[in-house]
């Protein structure tokens, strides 16, 4: 019998190109490169953000004994608070190495901080060597907010020096800016009789206030660097971190630590014959001469 030819089949239509599929691993190749380089650069902050993050939604489980290990290398180690840390256990605080804190007294020229009293007041009574700061706004007369600090602190003889916390960038000119801030330091030290501490973070300190306040004591900070990239001869407290956990506080605080011995913070105190003796009159704004330079009211004296 003859073989039976198998039926033909007719051919399969050609497949449709997907062109956009390989456009679209492309796409997703170059993603994965851009995110390595730029984590590669920017992994620190990056780091930063997603530990903060993350802090933020645990907030709520937290217990307030949480502990960050103290930095090593340093012996003296201490906080700076404000309202934003609610309620502190003062006395668990001092049981966890706190040799020092500094509490936020003001903000600017009419802003208390609603926790200051409590705060200083119970520090000290925790044996916690205490001094107070006050965040400066650029924007406004150095001369007013250094009425605004002296009117709430009554610094006494045996606390550590006031501090000023220069970091806000709202400003438009940076000389005038300076001069604000030599105004408050210079108010503020004929009150205490003593040099106030200049607090501000790397960056900014070094685009507009390194070389200016030389003659004023230097707290820094600078996170996730092993050690500060100014010279230790520069600063005397070190702000390294802002997510630190100490007992007694519930939820994040900055630790700092002092370039010295306890001793030598201790040296750092305001003297007893400084004690001021009458609360200093709101000073007016003076007229700008040529030069710009305010004239400085006489020496202020005592908090109420």
């Amino acid at each position: 019998m003859p073989a039976v030819a198998a039926p033909t089949l007719p051919p399969l239509p050609p497949r449709p190109r997907r062109p956009w599929r390989r456009w679209v691993l492309k796409g997703l190749l170059l993603t994965v490169l851009l995110g390595g380089v730029i984590y590669f650069r920017h992994q620190r902050q990056l780091n930063r953000y997603v530990r903060h993050t993350w802090a933020t939604l645990t907030s709520r489980y937290l217990t307030g004994r949480e502990k960050t290990p103290l930095l090593a290398g340093y012996s003296v180690h201490g906080i700076d608070v404000s309202a934003y840390q609610g309620r502190i256990d003062w006395p668990e605080v001092a049981r966890h190495r706190v040799r020092f804190a500094f509490i936020k007294a003001s903000e600017g020229a009419t802003l208390h901080d609603a926790r200051f009293a409590r705060n200083w007041r119970e520090a000290r009574a925790a044996g916690i060597l205490s001094g107070a700061y006050h965040y400066f706004q650029p924007n406004r007369d150095g001369a007013i907010q250094a009425s605004l600090f002296i009117s709430r602190v009554p610094l006494a003889a045996g606390d550590l020096p006031p501090v000023l916390d220069v970091e806000a960038t709202r400003f438009h000119d940076v000389a005038e800016m300076r001069r604000e801030v030599r105004q408050w330091l210079e108010l503020v030290q004929a009150h205490y009789g003593v040099p106030p501490i200049l607090y501000s973070n790397y960056g900014f300190y070094k685009r507009y206030l390194a070389g200016h306040f030389d003659d004023f004591p230097l707290w820094l900070a600078h996170y996730e660097v092993a050690r500060p990239v100014l010279p230790a001869t520069q600063w005397i407290i070190w702000q390294h971190s802002d997510e630190a956990y100490v007992p007694g506080i519930r939820g994040e605080v900055d630790f700092n630590v002092f370039q010295g011995s306890y001793q030598a913070l201790q040296a750092l105190r305001v003297p007893a014959r400084a004690t001021p003796t009458k609360r200093p009159a709101h000073p007016k704004k003076a007229a700008r001469p040529s030069s710009s330079r305010k004239k400085l009211p006489s020496r202020a004296t005592k908090v109420a």
